[in-house]
């Protein structure tokens, strides 16, 4: 069977509807107001061609009569589509997001009126909207600048989105440097694949913190991010560590002291009493070294437990008004061993306790000078380090040298005690209570003297130096802490 022609109409097969032709809104209007118009214009074309005017006349009239048709036609098109397309730029404005239009001839009792005050309402109430959306825009932008813990977003592809001033000085980048780079590039791709409220170590700034990772999720624009804040406890954790030391060694003293002081009493009183005891020479000689070296260890012993008491029992600091640098000059001059030099420093009073800064000052300085008087110079800065000397000889000699610095930035005052010594091998130790490489070395220095800076609010760490030696730096903030009350003003 031969096929049909192309585009033929087969027998059975459903016609294609075809499109209908739909007039404009506009020129419906302008047609229908025409065909208002149309039967009055009959008529009167009829009445004027029945009388007995000349022809110029009734040519002239009917002109007259179809220019007024016109008009009118074209004045009721004017007032139907004109509200509307005003209605329709004031929309378009608002899809815009531009709530500078209203419509006008918005009245009350009026249809098209309403519509104007409806749309007009719209319009006023997204203003406020966008007006309250920027605002807390603002307030959340600020809040997230303000807040002092370090804060990221990572869009899916664990792209940086956000960070905030405080994620900036943890990475010690910008932010127009780090958006757009992923977590991996910027050290941070851990945090992402760690539970939430998970601790762990990141490699910046100060090498042993300890950061709390809260991870939690949002969408914005339908895409999942993942928000993430991190949280320093790396204090607080040497507090509950500071806690549970301080509290063995109260139990210990007690203890000990307890059992030490009737052990010296006994000593001294056995020893006063064996001239008459023991008839030979010798064998009291003999008793009464012995008697002697236990009073001398118990002696010792006993003043070993008070170093560590110390520790145990440092108080508040008691703040007050102080300069810094006749303390700095003053402690310089304590140390008979090495002349310890000051470089100069701005001229600041500071609100802390001048006692207990005077104190961490003296321990710096004391193992700053050991270090570099040791013989040989095997140790380091800190009475917790080894020698950084890998083939175990000395160093070439040199002159020893203890510096003590300190400058003011934008936010804190630091003061650093540098000295040539070998350097650290184990800055992690370096604050331990009770760990010690030197032989008659108790291990509460550099724990006294951190203890006493955080108690100000300030850090300390210890750094082995570019060229040689180590470096002691303390940083006090300008502003009150959390912990102390630092406030840093220049003097006079």
């Amino acid at each position: 069977m031969a096929s049909s022609p192309r585009g033929s109409f087969r027998p059975g097969a459903r016609k294609p509807p075809r499109k209908r032709v739909r007039l404009l809104y506009e020129r419906r209007i302008n047609l229908f107001s025409l065909l208002v118009a149309l039967p009055g214009m009959i008529v009167g074309g009829v009445f004027v061609v029945m009388q007995p005017w000349s022809l110029e006349s009734k040519c002239a009239l009917l002109f007259a009569e179809l220019f007024v048709w016109w008009l009118l036609a074209m004045a009721l098109q004017e007032q139907t589509t004109r509200p509307l397309q005003t209605l329709s730029n004031v929309i378009a404005a608002l899809r815009e997001e531009d709530y500078s239009f209203r419509a006008r001839g918005a009245a009350a009792e009026d249809v098209l009126g309403e519509l104007s005050l409806e749309v007009n309402a719209l319009a006023d109430l997204l203003a406020d909207q966008r007006i309250l959306s920027i605002e807390a825009t603002a307030l959340l932008r600020r809040v997230v600048e303000e807040i002092d813990a370090p804060l990221f977003t990572f869009d899916p592809d664990q792209i940086l989105r956000l960070v905030n001033s405080a994620g900036e000085r943890l990475l010690q980048q910008p932010s127009v440097r780090l958006l757009g780079r992923t977590a991996e590039e910027i050290g941070l791709a851990r945090c992402l694949t760690v539970e939430n409220e998970t601790l762990v170590p990141l490699p910046f700034q100060t090498p042993n913190a300890r950061w709390l990772v809260r991870r939690s999720s949002f969408r914005q624009k339908g895409v999942p991010h993942s928000l993430i804040v991190l949280s320093d406890v790396s204090r607080a954790l040497r507090e509950e560590e500071r806690s549970a030391w301080q509290r063995l060694i109260r139990v210990l003293g007690h203890e000990l002291n307890n059992s030490l002081t009737p052990i010296k009493s006994i000593a001294g009183s056995l020893s006063t009493q064996i001239a008459e005891a023991v008839a030979d020479a010798g064998q009291r000689q003999d008793f009464k070294r012995g008697l002697e070296i236990i009073e001398t260890r118990a002696d010792n012993l006993n003043r070993f437990l008070q170093a560590y008491r110390q520790l145990a029992q440092m108080p508040p600091p008691a703040l007050r008004r102080t300069s810094l640098a006749p303390i700095i000059e003053r402690v310089a001059g304590l140390e008979t061993r090495l002349l310890v030099q000051v470089a100069p420093g701005p001229a600041i009073e500071l609100n802390v306790d001048p006692d207990q800064l005077e104190q961490m000052l003296i321990n710096l300085v004391r193992n700053a000078v050991e270090a570099a008087l040791e013989p040989g110079r095997t140790a380091g800065l800190s009475n917790n380090v080894h020698a950084n000397n890998n083939e175990g000889t000395a160093l070439p000699a040199e002159d020893p040298q203890v510096v003590i610095r300190w400058d003011v930035s934008e936010k804190d005052l630091v003061l650093t005690v540098e000295d040539n010594g070998p350097g650290l091998l184990n800055p992690s130790n370096a604050f331990i209570p009770f760990y010690t490489t030197k032989p008659a070395g108790s291990g509460i220095g550099l724990a006294l003297s951190r203890q006493i800076v955080e108690a100000h609010g300030g850090s300390i760490e210890l750094l082995n130096r570019a060229e040689k030696g180590c470096q002691a730096k303390v940083t006090l903030p300008r502003v009150a802490g959390a912990e102390g009350q630092s406030d840093l003003t220049p003097a006079g």
